[in-house]
């Protein structure tokens, strides 16, 4: 039998539909514990796979639950060294950022629709959603960027360079989009097209917008936007602190 994947159709970023109920306030003491359980096991210098899979066992937490786990906890040292390098909204008047294009704007979106958004061990706030690849255009797009563009016109940025992963299908029609929102709202937006982001966000001397562990540990300075603009602007969304 030839397996034939189905269309993504979705029109929004919005929850889950397993979110309300494992990520239900009953539920989050043992999250947290295993946030905290997960890592102390990094600081010791624990496996990652084999650290969660200790910890996702002893708490009896489902895939999804795992994934929360890992993308909100980081070890002592991880914290220092970030914390040590992000700047405060403040500082930003007249900066020029960089901006790892999918990882804001997917948060933003999730935040506007309603998906869980969660706080990490470090501060910043992150979503479940995955690309698989592709990028696909929802309701939300516009609007979220929107709402980026004039956050970020409120604090005087001089300058933003907005980077998207080339080998996610659709970035180019992501890219064009962007542009034109920018060029409609005298927004100094620049949008380049990478194959690693991560690559160019870590060696830039740029302000960095980003909440992907690998790059707050190897860039020079960040930022914590995405926070900053759903405690703000959005403050309906679903957040789940897990910190």
């Amino acid at each position: 039998m030839v397996f034939i994947p189905m269309p993504d159709k979705r029109i929004h970023r919005g929850a889950h539909p397993a979110d309300a109920k494992l990520f239900a306030p009953e539920n989050v003491p043992d999250l947290q514990a295993a946030v905290r359980d997960y890592s102390l096991l990094l600081t010791k210098g624990y496996a990652e796979k084999s650290a969660l899979k200790l910890v996702g066992d002893k708490f009896s937490l489902t895939q999804r639950q795992r994934l929360a786990v890992m993308r909100t906890a980081c070890s002592d040292q991880q914290i220092n060294t970030r914390m040590q390098k992000q700047l405060d909204t403040s500082a930003l008047r007249g900066g020029e950022l960089a901006i790892d294009g999918y990882n804001l704007l997917i948060t933003i979106e999730a935040a506007m629709s309603g998906g869980l958004i969660l706080k990490g061990r470090d501060g910043t706030f992150r979503d479940l959603a995955s690309l698989h690849g592709t990028y696909r255009k929802v309701a939300e797009t516009i609007p979220a960027l929107e709402l980026i563009g004039f956050f970020l016109q409120d604090l005087d940025i001089s300058q933003s360079l907005w980077l998207l992963d080339s080998p996610v299908s659709n970035s180019g029609r992501l890219k064009s989009l962007i542009g034109e929102l920018a060029k409609q709202n005298n927004w100094p937006w620049n949008v380049e097209l990478t194959i690693s982001p991560d690559h160019e966000l870590i060696k830039t001397d740029l302000i960095v917008v980003s909440s992907d562990s690998v790059v707050l540990d190897g860039c020079k300075k960040w930022i914590n936007l995405a926070r900053a603009i759903i405690e703000e602007k959005l403050p309906k969304a679903h957040l789940v602190d897990l910190s």
